[in-house]
């Protein structure tokens, strides 16, 4: 089958949904399809490097509202989108011309349940997309049961709906020790530090404001225990003048954006991962948790409670005191009480893979070709 993926939406430096797109990309020839990956003028090279096996193209503006403009009205007549038997946006969007069956992935529906979690023009764009997406693609893909449920509550008829959770890749996320004080040296962290992670875009459906909270209740118990928060800014400035204020700033450590290599070093050594985020469509930092063996709190009635099950600690969406419990208790627990919770946090991230992913795209696929 001829697949066109339009991976010209993905950022310099990846998170998220773009981390999926990336994998996706990597993965999807190895299965024998022929992959096009449509890019943007400025972007072709790297797409190359990260996967040899697939064809990149690169015709799409850099520029953002040219680039949504020239998905919109042209590539759906593009010779890729032509020559392709089906194309797949990844990111919620389709283009609104051309005859080539269209399967698009819808990530979450907050743009239409929480709209006050992002930047109200994006609100205004994704719901417009995703609205126009459930009336003329052939096939959708949901990232989750969760999102999927929630989509036939918002939008009620749609295209039929295949399920494909995110995978995890259970040779770099693991527990075993790779040089990890040296990886930690170079990256200028402190080696030997107790330290709660948390690892995700800094924006306001995150629930740093929650975990900023319980840390401060942490730190007044615990004169050594640190808040590390690894990620690249989104939008909104509310977290740094927290940060700012807050009664243990010099304890928390700002790393910015970590390098793929560098994020199952800091999860395998936090001493618990904490992830309150309000709500996701999957929560992939959880998956790439559990699968490093770490305790990890993270948020009830979300999604991450289905990633998650029984391997992680669930407390109430935006309870700080909540929270706080939750984590002073991990960070109490001894060596063999730690190695415990590894243990199944390890086999369920194994119920996960990225091969189990790529079957139901090319199921999704399959459907939208016939």
């Amino acid at each position: 089958m001829r697949i066109a993926l339009d991976v010209s939406a993905v950022p310099e430096q990846p998170a998220g949904a773009g981390r999926y797109v990336v994998e996706l990309a990597r993965r999807l020839p190895a299965g024998g399809d022929e992959i096009t990956l449509v890019a943007r003028r400025d972007d072709a090279a790297r797409w190359r490097v990260w996967s040899p096996g697939s064809r990149v193209v690169a015709p799409v503006p850099a520029a953002r509202p040219l680039r949504l403009a020239y998905e919109a009205l042209v590539l759906g007549h593009s010779p890729a989108a032509r020559a392709a038997d089906v194309w797949h946006g990844p990111h919620y969007t389709m283009p609104r011309t051309g005859s080539t069956p269209s399967v698009v992935t819808i990530h979450d529906l907050t743009f239409f349940t929480n709209p006050e979690w992002h930047e109200p023009a994006k609100v205004h764009y994704f719901r417009r997309a995703i609205a126009y997406a459930a009336r003329h693609a052939a096939v959708l893909v949901s990232v989750s049961a969760y999102t999927a449920h929630v989509l036939d509550e918002v939008l009620g008829d749609h295209p039929p709906v295949v399920i494909a959770p995110h995978g995890v890749d259970l040779t770099r996320f693991d527990a075993r020790d790779r040089d990890d004080d040296e990886s930690v040296r170079r990256a200028g962290w402190p080696a030997h530090v107790p330290y709660v992670a948390f690892v995700g875009t800094l924006e306001p459906r995150k629930g740093l404001d929650v975990l900023l909270g319980a840390f401060a209740t942490l730190a007044r118990e615990d004169r050594d225990v640190e808040l590390w928060i690894a990620g690249q800014r989104g939008w909104g400035d509310a977290f740094d003048t927290l940060v700012a204020s807050h009664p243990a700033a010099a304890r928390i450590r700002r790393l910015g954006f970590v390098d793929d290599e560098l994020v199952p070093v800091l999860l395998r050594r936090a001493r618990v991962v904490a992830y309150p985020s309000r709500g996701e469509g999957f929560g992939l930092p959880v998956l790439e948790a559990l699968a490093c063996g770490a305790v990890v709190v993270t948020s009830a009635g979300t999604v991450m409670a289905e990633v998650g099950g029984d391997a992680v600690t669930l407390v109430p969406v935006g309870d700080a005191d909540a929270l706080a419990d939750a984590l002073a208790r991990a960070l109490t627990l001894g060596a063999d009480e730690r190695a415990a919770v590894g243990l199944v946090a390890r086999r369920r991230a194994e119920l996960f893979s990225w091969d189990a992913s790529l079957a139901q795209h090319r199921r999704a696929y399959a459907m939208a070709a016939r």
